[in-house]
C-alpha cells in the first residue's frame, strides 16, 4: 500500500462491489486455492505464470504452418498441357494463366461463377509457348514473355498494346540492335517504376524497356559475361522489391547483380559458382525484407543467399528434382517459409509443393497437388491464397475460409447462371364443339404440321418470286433472256452475219461512193489541194519466165 490507509466506508463499498460481481453460489472452500495450485508450479510466482501463458498463446498464433491457407481447394482448368506461367494482379481481382499450348486465359474472380470459366482466351504469340506472365505494379498492363524474341504488352482485358522490336541477328554486338535477336527466357516489371520492365534472352543480353516507348527500342542493354569474358546466356532475371538490384542467373552457374542507380557496365555483386555449370537456373526471388535471395537451380537444389555477404549460400536444400526451365521458388508473405515445387516423371509418384523453413531449409510440410510435376506457384499477400500450376494443364487454387479474403471466395459461392431459353406464352384455348364453323376456333396441331403449313404459305415463308413463262401474269411482264446464259444465246441467234468480216478493204470501200457524193469532214478541207486519188488496181500475174533472172532464162535457138 502506498499512501495513507483507505477509509472504512470505502473498504466496505469495495467488498460489496466484489460480492455483487460474483454470479452464482460461492465456491466450496479450498477449490479456488486448489485450482491455483494446479496451475502454478512450485517455486513460480504469479507474474512468471502469466508470462508463460501469454508466450504459449503467441507461439500458437505465430506458427507458420497454421498460416498456410490450404484447407479448401478449387481446380482451374487451363488446358491439356503444362501451365508454365501464372500471374495475379496487385489487387487480387484477376488471375492470368499461360501454358505450353500457346494460350493465355484471363479469369475474373468477381465475374466468375462456380464453373470457373475464363472470360477471355487468346493466343498472343501464335505457336510459341508462354514462359512468363507478369502484371505491372498498378495492374493496368500485362507482360507476356513467350518462346519468340519479341515480348508483348497487353492491357487489362487482353488486348495487345504493343510488341517489342526484333533485333538484327546478323550483328555481332548485341548492344547495337534495337531488341532481342533470340528466344526469350524470362521477364518482369519493375516493382517501383511502373513503366519499366526487363527481359532476358538467349542472345546473351538483359534489356530494360519503357512502356512509353511502345517497344521501339530498349532503354538499357546489360551483357552478362563468363569468367573468360565471353557471352553467357541468362536464364532467369528479377528485380528486388525496392527496385535497386537487377539480378540475372546464367547458364554457367553464376548469379550476377547490377545496381540500378549506377551504369550497367560492371556488376555490383557476382558469384560464379552459385549453381552447377551448364544448368538452367529456373527462378530467382527476393524475400520481402529484401535481404535474402532464393534461387531454384537446374541442379535440383534450392539455395538462399545473403545480399550483404554474397559469397557463400546461407542454406542449401538438395535432391529436389527439377525438369522444367520455369520451376518457381518464392517466399511466403510472412517471410518465414520458402515454397518450391517438385518435378516427377510420368506414373512415378505425385507432384508435391514443399514448404521449407527459411532459417534451416528443412521441410516443414508438403502438399500433394497432382499426379504430375508442380511447375509454377504464386502466393498473393493481400488475398492470402496461393495458386499452383501443374504439368497436366490444371491450376490448383488453395484458400481458407477464415484466413483468406475475397479471390476464390467470391466465385465459389455463385451458382452457374441458367441458359436463357425462349419463353412462349401459350394462350388458353376455348373448345366449343357446337359452335358455327365461322366462329369455331381451330385446334392447335403439332408443331411439325404448323411448320409445313407455314412453309407452303408464300407470305410467311418469304418465298422469292417464281420465274414467269409466257407473256406474263399477275401484272408482271416476262423478260426474255432473264439470265445471262439466255441473253447470250439470244444475241447469238439474232445477230446477222457480217459479209465484210473477212475483208476489211471491202468494208472501207463500201463507203467510198457515199463519201464522194456527200463529203462531210476531211474532203471539204482539202478540196482545192487534194490530188486525185489513185487506187491500186488488180495486178496481172507475170509469167514465171519474166520473173526469173536473165542468166536462168533459156536461150532460144
Amino acid at each position: 500500500m502506498i499512501g495513507p490507509p483507505m477509509p472504512s466506508s470505502m473498504k466496505s463499498g469495495n467488498k460489496e462491489d466484489e460480492n455483487d460481481k460474483m454470479i452464482g453460489p460461492p465456491l466450496p472452500p479450498g477449490l479456488g486455492s486448489l485450482d491455483k495450485r494446479k496451475r502454478t508450479k512450485p517455486g513460480q510466482s504469479k507474474d512468471e505464470e502469466e508470462d508463460e501463458d501469454s508466450d504459449d498463446d503467441d507461439n500458437d498464433d505465430d506458427s507458420p504452418l497454421k498460416k498456410i491457407p490450404s484447407s479448401l481447394q478449387i481446380t482451374i482448368d487451363h488446358g491439356k498441357k503444362t501451365v508454365s506461367a501464372l500471374a495475379l494482379d496487385p489487387s487480387g481481382a484477376r488471375l492470368v494463366t499461360g501454358g505450353y499450348d500457346y494460350d493465355v486465359k484471363l479469369f475474373d474472380f468477381a465475374g466468375m461463377d462456380s464453373t470457373l470459366k475464363p472470360f477471355r482466351t487468346l493466343r498472343p504469340c501464335e505457336s510459341h509457348p508462354i514462359k512468363q506472365l507478369h502484371y505491372s505494379s498498378t495492374g493496368d498492363v500485362i507482360l507476356v514473355v513467350a518462346g519468340n524474341s519479341q515480348a508483348k504488352v497487353l492491357d487489362r482485358d487482353g488486348n495487345e498494346k504493343f510488341e517489342c522490336k526484333k533485333g538484327d541477328q546478323y550483328l555481332a554486338d548485341m548492344a547495337q540492335t534495337k531488341g532481342h535477336a533470340a528466344m526469350l527466357n524470362s521477364g518482369c516489371f519493375n516493382p517501383k517504376i511502373k513503366a519499366e520492365f526487363m527481359t532476358c534472352s538467349n542472345d546473351g543480353t538483359v534489356r530494360l524497356w519503357d512502356v512509353n516507348d511502345e517497344g521501339k527500342k530498349q532503354r538499357h542493354v546489360i551483357k552478362p559475361r563468363s569468367q573468360q569474358g565471353r557471352r553467357v546466356i541468362p536464364t532467369a532475371c528479377t528485380y528486388s522489391h525496392d527496385g535497386r538490384w537487377v539480378v540475372a542467373a546464367c547458364q554457367d552457374g553464376s548469379i550476377q547483380i547490377w545496381d540500378h542507380n549506377r551504369p550497367f557496365v560492371n556488376v555490383a555483386k557476382l558469384l560464379r559458382t552459385a549453381h552447377m555449370n551448364g544448368s538452367d537456373t529456373s527462378s530467382l526471388c527476393f524475400s520481402y525484407d529484401g535481404r535474402v535471395l532464393a534461387s531454384r537451380g537446374g541442379d535440383d537444389t534450392v539455395k538462399l543467399w545473403d545480399i550483404r555477404n554474397f559469397k557463400e549460400p546461407l542454406k542449401v536444400k538438395k535432391d529436389l528434382p527439377n525438369f522444367f526451365p520455369v520451376t518457381d521458388c518464392l517466399f511466403s508473405p510472412d517471410d518465414k517459409l520458402v515454397l518450391t515445387g517438385i518435378s516427377v516423371k510420368k506414373n512415378e509418384g505425385k507432384g508435391k509443393l514443399l514448404f521449407l523453413d527459411r532459417e534451416s531449409l528443412e521441410t516443414m510440410t508438403q502438399l500433394e497437388v497432382s499426379d504430375t510435376s508442380v511447375v509454377r506457384c504464386i502466393w498473393h499477400p493481400r488475398l492470402n491464397q496461393f495458386v499452383v500450376g501443374c504439368g497436366d494443364g490444371k491450376a490448383q487454387l488453395y484458400y481458407d475460409e477464415q484466413k483468406s479474403h475475397r479471390g476464390a471466395k467470391l466465385c465459389v459461392a455463385k451458382k452457374p447462371s441458367k441458359v436463357k431459353q425462349m419463353e412462349i406464352v401459350a394462350h388458353r384455348q376455348i373448345i366449343t364443339p357446337y359452335a358455327l364453323p365461322m366462329f369455331r376456333q381451330q385446334r392447335e396441331s403439332s408443331t411439325k404440321k404448323q411448320e409445313e403449313r407455314a412453309r407452303r404459305d408464300p407470305t410467311k415463308s418469304h418465298r422469292p418470286d417464281l420465274p414467269i413463262y409466257g407473256p406474263g401474269s399477275g401484272g408482271r411482264l416476262a423478260n426474255k433472256g432473264g439470265t445471262l446464259s439466255q441473253y447470250v444465246v439470244q444475241t447469238l441467234v439474232v445477230q446477222k452475219e457480217d459479209p465484210y468480216e473477212d475483208n476489211p478493204r471491202e468494208a472501207i470501200l463500201r463507203h467510198a461512193k457515199v463519201a464522194e457524193e456527200n463529203p462531210l469532214y476531211v474532203a471539204p478541207a482539202y478540196k482545192k489541194t487534194q490530188p486525185v486519188p489513185i487506187f491500186q488496181g488488180e495486178e496481172k500475174e507475170e509469167e514465171e519466165e519474166d520473173i526469173q533472172p536473165p542468166w536462168k532464162k533459156i536461150k532460144k535457138s
